[in-house]
């Protein structure tokens, strides 16, 4: 149990927070802190017993009183657990920030998506610079052993995953919470196309359609991976283009830049961990995935 845990659950009844900000006034005596509470005399004993064994309030008997005190300590150590919780929640560029821009994101596209097609055309485009060759890069983007790796945003894993690299070949995508080990909270997403353009080491582009609940496509998303040799390594630049959009697809599209650019962040953390690791198979067809 958390070190807070007993604080918070003496603090949660509303009867005994009332004693705590009367004793932080001043000490005060049992049938005081009663007659100030408007409450009988053993229910108030019986609260003062509770803060007293979660170390928020002291007490001693003074003649035939028993006087009762606050102490600050704890309940400073709790402000300052609380306040170290909010700027973690807080932090620049962390899962929060994220969740807020994501919410805005998805407010406007509800608000624009009016009836079918409504999202036609609508493009995307990313820029990443890899620090490995471009074979080594084409491997992590058709390899199902390599593309569990990065194939989701952050907070999710991929839990099946088929990918042919070849024109026509097949693509299956499902995906979980990261910590849904169990399969206890729904499929977070699924997706499945085919491969367009398979040219090793310079271009792979395919289409792939988010399923919505009841299985039919959101949209279809058009995507072209176009890789470039570097000195360094490789420029990677993909175009990511939507039709066959429908009214409900608002959801996923209001994902696409920030989901697909969290992919491609991981993607290039993948190259970089990757040095000699041995071919996996591309054929990998429905088979649980586990990165």
């Amino acid at each position: 149990m958390d070190d807070a845990d007993p604080l918070l659950i003496a603090l949660a009844d509303p009867a005994r927070w009332r004693l705590v900000r009367l004793l932080a006034e001043r000490p005060r005596p049992v049938g005081v802190l009663a007659q100030l509470a408007e409450a009988r005399q053993p229910q108030t004993t019986k609260h003062l017993q509770t803060l007293e064994r979660a170390g928020i309030v002291t007490s001693q008997r003074s003649g035939q009183r028993r006087v009762y005190a606050l102490q600050p300590g704890p309940l400073r150590d709790l402000a300052a657990t609380l306040g170290r919780l909010a700027d973690t929640a807080e932090q620049a560029g962390g899962s929060r920030e994220t969740f807020d821009r994501q919410g805005l994101s998805l407010a406007s596209e509800r608000l624009a998506a009016k009836g079918p097609g409504w999202a036609d055309e609508r493009s995307f485009r990313f820029h990443r610079s890899l620090t490995r060759d471009p074979d080594s890069v084409w491997r992590h983007l058709t390899e199902t052993g390599l593309l569990a790796r990065w194939w989701t945003p952050d907070d999710l894993r991929v839990s099946d995953l088929a990918f042919e690299a070849r024109p026509g070949g097949r693509i299956l995508l499902e995906y979980r919470d990261a910590e849904d080990t169990g399969h206890s909270d729904p499929v977070a997403g699924r997706g499945d196309g085919v491969v367009d353009v398979a040219r090793p080491g310079e271009r792979l582009a395919y289409r792939l359609s988010p399923r919505l609940p009841d299985g039919s496509a959101a949209f279809t998303a058009h995507v072209d991976f176009d890789l470039r040799p570097t000195d360094a390594g490789t420029d990677l630049d993909v175009h990511y283009l939507i039709a066959d959009s429908a009214v409900e697809s608002a959801d996923f599209i209001a994902g696409i830049e920030i989901g697909f650019g969290q992919c491609l962040d991981k993607l290039a953390g993948a190259v970089d961990a990757t040095h000699d690791a041995p071919h996996t198979s591309a054929r990998t067809e429905g088979k649980q995935v586990q990165p």
